[in-house]
């Protein structure tokens, strides 16, 4: 089935982003110029995850994402939150306010759809994607393979989970500590060196043939997968 998603966006520039971008993911998509609107369509027809601007005309997207968790039929639904307030107690009042997820503009299309997948992966797991895209790499988590550029490149568990992981949060910057919880599980006592070894096992198979490094170092911060790759 096809997950439907409400995008609520006053900008029109960036809600025909939005709508294209996850059109051509294969997203069923609705979208609402201002909060009013948007409640009237979630009336009428509930999305399986609405990406929700926090600044909108009539209605505020903190309000509406409150509204939407008093209302039984639509307590669940998950929200991402997109707003150009970065400040963390802006984030904490948007998460208690019942938000699933919280992106500050300006954001990567490919990381407002990493976070969807993510979510959609955590609350609805009958419709996230199975396969995901980023750059020329494709990870097929059904079948458990892996491809770039067209070519099949064989991983062990850890680096498949590793590269998985990374693959949900392209750009995004991980301590050897986050991943040993993401990957490795927060009971299992592993030295944080031990992520060092399997992020080379994972480099090297990846960048054969010359290809380049899609696993960027960050010196005393960790790894990221960056979104060029």
């Amino acid at each position: 089935m096809t997950p439907h998603i409400l995008v609520v966006e006053d900008e029109d520039a960036l809600s025909t982003l939005l709508q294209y971008n996850l059109d051509k993911e294969g997203y069923e998509v609705a979208v609402a110029a201002d909060g009013e609107e948007a409640l009237t369509l979630v009336s009428e027809r509930l999305p399986d995850i609405i990406v929700l601007d926090w600044m909108l005309p009539k209605v505020s997207g903190i309000e509406v994402c409150r509204r939407l968790r008093q209302r039984p039929e639509s307590r669940n639904v998950p929200i991402i939150m997109l707003t150009a307030r970065g400040e963390e107690s802006d984030r904490i009042r948007g998460l208690d306010t019942g938000a699933d997820d919280y992106i500050v503009k300006p954001f990567a299309m490919s990381e407002l759809s990493a976070r969807i997948r993510a979510v959609l992966r955590r609350i609805r797991p009958g419709l996230a994607e199975d396969r995901v895209h980023i750059g020329d790499l494709v990870i097929d988590r059904v079948a458990h393979r892996v491809k770039r550029a067209g070519k099949e490149i064989h991983l062990g568990p850890t680096e498949f989970r590793l590269l998985d992981y990374l693959m949900q949060h392209p750009g995004r910057v991980f301590s050897r500590e986050q991943l040993l919880d993401a990957v490795w599980g927060s009971d299992v006592y592993v030295e944080a060196r031990t992520v060092d070894v399997h992020v080379g096992r994972l480099r090297k198979a990846l960048n054969r043939e010359e290809a380049a490094d899609p696993i960027r170092t960050v010196r005393s911060a960790g790894y990221s997968l960056d979104m060029d790759a």
